[in-house]
């Protein structure tokens, strides 16, 4: 699981992306400088984390 997270959020902490770490120990997260619009605020950048992801999971095994 790739989760990308605003770490200025008000509404979802980071304590709740974390969260998802505890669940799901493989899962990858990355926390951005922005609020509870990351994607907008970190296009680029998410969407270069999501392509590189994709990439990583469909060359493994």
């Amino acid at each position: 699981m790739l989760v990308v997270w605003g770490a200025n959020d008000p509404f979802f902490t980071v304590a709740g992306a974390r969260a998802y770490q505890r669940d799901l120990a493989e899962s990858e997260l990355h926390l951005f400088e922005a609020g509870h619009f990351a994607l907008e605020e970190e296009a680029p950048a998410i969407g270069q984390l999501m392509l590189d992801f994709l990439e990583r999971r469909l060359m493994t095994p």
